[in-house]
């Protein structure tokens, strides 16, 4: 199956004003990820698809020196940017790999890889962009199962599918050291680090 980021783009623009209130937060669970993600006091991080901002309250209260988030949705951008205004924050529309160029210690793909076209484009294009000892995360708060029945529900037309974690552990680059592969009912977590000694 393919999907087409006009059809990801007006799916998120048309959920966009009720995605909030639609949304069951565990910050228990978001506190494991971005621990494993290593989100922490002075870091510069890329969330990358990063909706009205979920994210966001956890990672500035970690006190990270700048957060860029970028998603694809501009109506999910023109809520992130209500919300929250932090000199520490910057908003981007459009698709990632387009508009988040840049250098970061922390990339965070949260709840969103079954929405990329190209996963693997995706993860090599972001692990590119970390600076050597950076992390590159993928992780969503529910488990596959809970995951690809929802999206089986409402989102086949956007959605290819959450693989095995393991599955997506293969997709990392060679560059990244894949260090954490976690799945359960509550968590689906895969993180690779870029050796301090370079990249390609």
């Amino acid at each position: 199956m393919e999907i087409q980021q006009v059809k990801v783009k007006e799916f998120f623009d048309r959920l966009a004003p009720t995605w909030d209130a639609g949304r069951e937060t565990h910050p228990e669970r978001i506190a494991r990820i971005l621990d494993a993600a290593g989100i922490g006091p002075g870091v510069t991080m890329l969330d990358a698809a990063c909706g009205t901002g979920v994210l966001f309250p956890f990672c500035l209260e970690r006190n990270v020196a700048a957060l860029t988030g970028a998603d694809l949705s501009g109506e999910m951008i023109r809520i992130a940017r209500q919300r929250f205004q932090d000199p520490r924050l910057r908003v981007l529309e459009g698709d990632v790999l387009a508009v988040a160029e840049g250098r970061y210690d922390r990339i965070l793909v949260f709840n969103a890889l079954p929405h990329f076209p190209d996963p693997q484009k995706l993860l090599l294009t972001l692990s590119r962009w970390l600076n050597p000892g950076g992390r590159l995360t993928v992780a969503h708060d529910k488990g596959r199962a809970a995951i690809n029945g929802h999206h089986q529900q409402t989102a086949t037309e956007v959605s290819l599918g959450l693989p095995p974690a393991e599955d997506t552990a293969r997709l990392f680059p060679p560059t990244l050291r894949v260090d954490r592969i976690e799945e359960d009912q509550n968590h689906y977590i895969v993180s690779g680090i870029l050796p301090e000694e370079g990249r390609d």
